[in-house]
C-alpha cells in the first residue's frame, strides 16, 4: 500500500474510499426516495395552490431543499403544478408514470443532488474518521463513541452546506447572475455580517444533530445485536439495512417536534427571501415558533407528519448505510487483494 493513501484502523480503506462508497449510496438513496417525494408535492400542490414567493420543501432522502414558486397560479414550475387529478398516492404514481412518462418522477432531482452528494459525503466520511480517531487515536472505547461521532460530523458538515443552500435559494428566488449573486451577498454581509449566511443553521443543528447522534447510536447497537444473534463477525448486507432502517425510524420519531419546527423556519425564511422581507420584520425565534405551535395544536402539533416521515426516512436510512457499507467492503477487499500482490512480488 502506497504512503500516500493512508488506511483508517477501523474500516481499512483510505478516506478517499470511503468518499466514494458515501458518494454512490448518496445517488443510489436519492433515486430511491425522490419519487415518493414528488408525488407528496404533487398531491400537496393539488390541495393547496402555490401562489408567488410561497415556498416549498423538497427532499431527496438525504437534504431538504427549498423551491421557490416564481410565478404563482397555473405558470408556476411545471413539475410540481402539472394540472392532474389525483385521488391517492398510488393513483398518483400511476398517472404520473402514464401521462407524464416515468422520467418525471424524478424531477427535481438534479439541482438537489448537486449538493445533497457532497453533503453525505463530507457527513458520512467525517463519522468514520471521528470515529476511529476516538477509538484508536484517543483510546475511548464504549457505545457513546459513535453518539459523539455522528453529532460532531453532522454539526460540521450542515456547517459547511448551510451557506451554499443559502446561495442556491436567493439564485431560485430571484433569477440572479453570478455577479448580481455576489453584489447580493456582499450587501448581505456588509449589513448583517458573515453570520447572516448561516441564517437557519440554528434550526437545522436543532433537528439534524440530534437524529445524527440517535441514528448512529441505535446503527452500531442494532447492527452488533444482529451479529450476536446470527453468530457472525461481520455484518451482511441484510443486517446493515435493517439496522438502518431501525436507527432511522428511532431517529425520526425522536427527532419529530424539532423536524416540524425546522421545516416551518426553513419555508419562513425562503418565504421572507423570495419577497425581500426584512429580517426584523420575522422575529420569532425556533423556541417561540414551538411555544406558538403548541399553543395552536397542542403536543400533536410537533409531531405532524407522523408517518409521511418515518415512510420516507426509514427506507432512505437503510438503502443509504446498506450502500455506504456494501461499498467500503468492496474497497476493503481491493486493498487485501492489492497486499496480497504486493508481498508475492
Amino acid at each position: 500500500m502506497p504512503e500516500t493513501q493512508r488506511v483508517s484502523p477501523g474500516s481499512g480503506i483510505t478516506p478517499l474510499q470511503q468518499m466514494l462508497a458515501s458518494g454512490t449510496g448518496a445517488l443510489l438513496t436519492s433515486l430511491f426516495v425522490t419519487p415518493l417525494d414528488v408525488v407528496k408535492i404533487r398531491l400537496q400542490a393539488q390541495q393547496t395552490s402555490f401562489s408567488k414567493g410561497k415556498c416549498f420543501l423538497y427532499c431527496n432522502g438525504l437534504m431538504d431543499h427549498l423551491y421557490v414558486c416564481q410565478n404563482g397560479g397555473s405558470t408556476c414550475t411545471a413539475w410540481y403544478k402539472a394540472p392532474t387529478h389525483f385521488t391517492g398516492t398510488l393513483d398518483a404514481f400511476v398517472k404520473i408514470t402514464r401521462h407524464e412518462g416515468i422520467r418525471s418522477l424524478w424531477s427535481g432531482l438534479p439541482p438537489t443532488l448537486v449538493m445533497a452528494v457532497p453533503a453525505t459525503v463530507i457527513y458520512f466520511t467525517c463519522y468514520d474518521q471521528l470515529r476511529d480517531f476516538l477509538r484508536y487515536g484517543m483510546g475511548y472505547q464504549g457505545s457513546h463513541i459513535p453518539l459523539l461521532a455522528g453529532a460532531l460530523a453532522r454539526l460540521g458538515s450542515v456547517t459547511v452546506i448551510s451557506p451554499l443552500e443559502l446561495v442556491r435559494t436567493k439564485m431560485q428566488s430571484r433569477q440572479l447572475t453570478y455577479r448580481e449573486l455576489c453584489v447580493c451577498i456582499q450587501s448581505s454581509v456588509a449589513q448583517d455580517g458573515w453570520l447572516s449566511l448561516w441564517r437557519g443553521w440554528g434550526p437545522t443543528i436543532l433537528r439534524d444533530v440530534p437524529f445524527s447522534a440517535i441514528y448512529w447510536f441505535n446503527y452500531e447497537l442494532v447492527k452488533k445485536w444482529l451479529c450476536q444473534q446470527q453468530k457472525v463477525h461481520d455484518a451482511t448486507f441484510m443486517m446493515n439495512f435493517t439496522a438502518g432502517a431501525i436507527s432511522g425510524m428511532v431517529a425520526a420519531v425522536l427527532t419529530l417536534p424539532f423536524d416540524v419546527v425546522k421545516t416551518k423556519r426553513q419555508i419562513q425564511l425562503g418565504e421572507m427571501e423570495a419577497m425581500r422581507v426584512k429580517k426584523e420584520k420575522i422575529s420569532s425565534s425556533t423556541w417561540m415558533l414551538m411555544r406558538k405551535i403548541l399553543a395552536e395544536s397542542g403536543a400533536r402539533g410537533l409531531f405532524a407528519g407522523f408517518m409521511p416521515r418515518i415512510i420516507k426516512i426509514a427506507p432512505a436510512c437503510a438503502i443509504m448505510i446498506s450502500s455506504y457499507e456494501f461499498g467500503k467492503t468492496f474497497f476493503q477487499r481491493v486493498n487485501q487483494e492489492r497486499e496480497l500482490k504486493a508481498l508475492q512480488h
